[in-house]
């Protein structure tokens, strides 16, 4: 746990050593069945001026709730799922396919009087015509009070929780009265205020919900909101385009508030994702410095396709990932890989642990030459994105590093990472440098959805490199000031800009590795 709990890079082994810590989670929340019903369209009805879909393929897969718990599964953790659903069809076919993934669903209740909710999506051609949602009206009381009954066995032992609210009914009355006493923070017995959820001793709490201020008496240690719900929480639209981000991260405190998480992670589909934490440490879990700390993704989008639920497989890798002992950063990252694998398929779909290290892995090669970036950089040029370009070492990726490449990325629309060879670290850092070879250093620096192109070079400087792209903005983390750097004036001959960004001495590669050799770990164990 102490190793995962250092790691600041994606890697190809991470998700296997995820699964294999194997942490319980407890999803409780509102099941659907999504039915994606395909079809050809060669006429149009009689009756109306509406097509006529000649079905040629049915499929269903588990949706809202049941969808987060799928994904869980398939990534590793020991699933348990609490729901009601309805003694139906769609409900056993629902509860099949929870089973056949070796979710435990022990805490569903099966209720004859309970509609299970089913969306059907009837399309051709991959477009989707229409949508049909057939779902209760009236949730039974009897059913809620039993579902109640089976809260507090349900969450006994989890390493987290999962709380997803879409408003469907499951989760109203009894049963949000059940998940407050279990879960809710207690008062402390001084002074009668000051909530804390040091009572669920160590469990994890996430609440994936519409209305996420619903559930901000729990005090959650995540809450996930979409650009929608984020919108709700603050009370007014957000704006669209590049002054989205800016705006959530400026109304990052009222987000926290409203929410009442240690962390608010927006999740901002084409735009990636915002994670916006509190300054108190112990409220995140992860130590801030004692300052507003917020962390970026990018999304890496692709033709549009008739996608669903990448929201649940982003919110189930970052439990994941947290419950294992993964930074909050890392998390997020690593999150935002896995919805980057589900974002490209039809339907509705999970990713796997495997499927999630093969993406990871296919960074492993993606370390340009000069002349290719060269060639990359110019076709973003004709597509007016600006360019941003920095250099170093990256041995032994920390904090630092991650803080300062998702500044870098925020300067233009394209990242260039040039990364010393590993003949020019021995020379800048000695002969016991570096610790991980320039293709790993690639591969994990690529990894990261903030950058876009990945170079290595082997020049005392990257001037050469400099010249040959010609980037908008040159990037540069450290004490300095442009004057002090060579490379500044090849920045300046082509009409570029030199920004110096965050200086992180506490992160330093030299720091952690003095760290890691007093304690004698290995970091790649």
């Amino acid at each position: 746990m102490a190793r995962l709990s250092n790691q600041e890079g994606l890697a190809e082994w991470l998700p296997r050593r995820l699964a294999e810590e194997r942490p319980v989670v407890t999803v409780v929340g509102d099941a659907i069945l999504d039915g994606w019903w395909d079809g050809l369209i060669e006429r149009f009805c009689r009756e109306a001026p509406a097509p006529v879909v000649q079905v040629k393929r049915r499929d269903f897969a588990p949706g809202g709730a049941a969808n987060t718990a799928m994904n869980l599964a398939a990534l590793g953790a020991d699933v348990r799922f609490v729901s009601l659903v309805g003694k139906d069809s769609a409900g056993q076919e629902l509860l099949g396919r929870l089973v056949a993934a070796g979710i435990d669903i022990s805490g569903v209740v099966q209720h004859p009087g309970m509609i299970t909710t089913t969306k059907f999506r009837i399309s051709s051609a991959g477009q989707v015509m229409l949508r049909l949602d057939d779902a209760a009206t009236d949730v039974p009381p009897e059913g809620l009070q039993e579902l109640a009954a089976a809260i507090p066995g349900a969450l006994a032992g989890s390493n987290a929780v999962v709380v997803c609210d879409y408003e469907a009914g499951a989760l109203e009355g009894p049963v949000r009265d059940a998940l407050m006493g279990a879960l809710g923070p207690t008062r402390s017995p001084q002074t009668g205020s000051h909530p804390d959820s040091s009572h669920r001793q160590g469990t994890l709490l996430v609440v994936d919900a519409h209305h996420p201020a619903r559930w901000a008496e729990l005090k959650p240690d995540l809450a996930t909101p979409n650009a929608q719900e984020a919108a709700g929480l603050l009370g007014t639209e957000l704006p669209g385009g590049a002054a989205r981000c800016p705006f959530v991260e400026a109304h990052a405190d009222q987000l926290l508030r409203a929410s009442g998480a240690g962390a608010v992670v927006v999740t901002l589909d084409r735009d990636g994702t915002l994670t916006l934490r509190s300054s108190d440490p112990d409220a995140s879990g992860d130590d801030t410095n004692g300052a507003r700390a917020t962390h970026r993704t990018w999304a890496r989008p692709e033709a549009e396709k008739q996608a669903s639920g990448a929201g649940d497989t982003f919110v189930a890798a970052l439990t994941l990932a947290r419950a294992a002992g993964l930074p909050l950063t890392t998390s997020v990252d690593l999150a935002q890989a896995a919805a980057d694998v589900v974002v490209h398929r039809p339907g509705t779909s999970v990713c796997t642990t495997e499927e999630l290290a093969r993406h990871l892995g296919g960074f492993a090669d993606t370390a340009l030459t000069a002349d290719e970036l060269a060639r990359q950089v110019e076709a973003h040029r004709r597509e007016g994105r600006r360019i941003v370009l920095t250099n170093g070492c990256f041995d032994v990726l920390h904090r630092g590093h991650t803080r300062y490449l998702n500044q870098a990325k925020q300067l233009g629309d394209v990242l260039v990472v040039a990364l010393n060879s590993d003949s020019s670290v021995r020379q800048l850092k000695g002969q016991d440098r570096p610790v991980n070879p320039e293709a790993d250093r690639a591969a994990v620096i690529a990894a990261l959805s903030c950058v876009d192109h990945v170079t290595v070079f082997d020049t005392p400087t990257p001037i050469p490199l400099i010249e040959l792209l010609q980037p908008d903005v040159y990037a540069k983390g450290g004490d300095y000031t442009p004057e002090m750097l060579a490379e500044t004036a090849a920045v300046e001959h082509y009409g570029g800009t030199v920004t110096i960004l965050d200086y992180v001495p506490e992160h330093s590669t030299t720091a952690v590795l003095e760290r890691i050799r007093s304690t004698g770990e290995n970091p790649h164990a």
